[in-house]
């Protein structure tokens, strides 16, 4: 039994530091980015659509204005990395 304690303690050390942790990191990420979106922000979304946001709803929607018009979409549907570079401060 003694020979399992040891591979298997190396296991949970792995699931947590690289599956875990990252998971919480990003979680975070994701809480203050939309908790930091305001009118105006431009964003990017998953499919590739950029646009400017119009409205933030309480149901965890936002209204986004584009080239295509006025679309109504979840939140979760923004890309936060590709927003962040858009709306990053130009060097």
């Amino acid at each position: 039994m003694d020979q399992f304690l040891g591979p298997l303690l190396l296991f949970a050390v792995f699931i947590i530091f690289f599956i875990v942790l990252p998971q919480q990191k990003k979680k975070k990420q994701e809480t203050k980015f939309f908790g930091e979106l305001k009118k105006g922000d431009k964003v990017v979304l998953n499919s590739g659509l950029h646009g400017k946001v119009l409205d933030i709803n309480d149901d965890g929607t936002v209204i986004i204005e584009s080239g295509a018009g006025k679309m109504k979409y979840d939140k979760t549907a923004i890309s936060i990395d590709r927003s962040n570079s858009i709306n990053a401060p130009k060097k």
